[in-house]
């Protein structure tokens, strides 16, 4: 259940010792309850990586090049993010018992991280995992403009990087598969429409559920809903979500010619307007 602590791979982009903690303003931080939950739930997120990489490199037995990287580089990375952010929360509010909180977190997500939440073929997976990096690149572009704290900008910056380049990889090994299993676009429509429906019950919401219960416990007066807090959570995200980049990303794996992606992209622009952000 512990967030495990990979070799420093001499390869990474950054390091966690590039990021200067200590010249965060706290005391302005401190009461920020919105910063701490979308950055506390994502912690959660990226630090049960290692889970959900041991799926996919089963999954992906025998092919040798997406297991390597999947265990050398993309795991390795995504662990990465998962500690620079507990080590933002627990810097900018080092009473909250994130351990607890993750474990709490980790029960439940580890229910839904399973082999048989994959997708049929492992062309449609890839699909899927680019949804996912679109997901993750346009949560953390969105932080980056939101808030002005400078460290949060850095380390979310970092991560989007980072997470765009997941779904260029993903988006390479999709293209090798499409064409070994013969795939025709109603499969990867079908995958996008399964993981888009998906999100409800995805490990963010699972997060920001556990981040919300932690947050609050032990204060004084009565907490407030999980559902009043998701709501202003969205309302303050759809400000700054990039609405544009979902859709090239989401629409991507389809391969459509410029004329009917332009068709596309206003319908699709508004599911995802929806669903992402409810």
């Amino acid at each position: 259940m512990a967030m495990h602590s990979d070799q420093r791979a001499t390869d990474l982009r950054w390091h966690l010792e590039d990021i200067d903690f200590s010249s965060i303003d706290t005391a302005r931080m401190r009461m920020r309850d919105d910063i701490f939950l979308l950055v506390c739930s994502a912690s959660f997120v990226e630090s049960g990586a290692e889970t959900y990489a041991h799926n996919l490199a089963d999954y992906f037995t025998g092919d040798t090049e997406v297991g390597e990287w999947l265990n050398e580089h993309w795991k390795v990375e995504e662990l990465q993010h998962g500690r620079a952010l507990k080590t933002y929360v627990q810097h900018v509010w080092p009473e909250f018992d994130w351990d607890s909180a993750y474990g709490d977190f980790f029960a439940e997500y580890v229910k839904l991280c399973t082999c048989d939440e994959l997708e049929p073929t492992r062309g449609q997976e890839l699909v899927a995992r680019c949804i996912v990096e679109m997901g993750t690149t346009t949560y953390y572009q969105a932080i980056n403009a939101m808030f002005d704290e400078p460290v949060l900008r850095d380390i979310t910056w970092r991560i989007r990087t980072d997470e765009v380049l997941h779904y260029k990889h993903f988006y390479k090994y999709f293209l090798r598969y499409r064409q070994q299993e013969n795939l025709r676009r109603w499969h990867v429509i079908a995958t996008l429409w399964r993981r888009m429906a998906e999100l409800r019950k995805s490990d963010a919401d699972i997060a920001l559920r556990h981040a919300v219960a932690w947050r609050f416990r032990g204060r004084g007066g009565e907490a407030p809903a999980y559902a009043v807090i998701h709501k202003q959570v969205c309302e303050l995200m759809i400000k700054q979500y990039p609405m544009d980049m979902v859709v090239r990303m989401a629409l991507k794996p389809l391969q459509l010619n410029a004329r009917l992606q332009r068709w596309a992209e206003r319908p699709i622009a508004s599911l995802a307007r929806r669903v992402l952000l409810r």
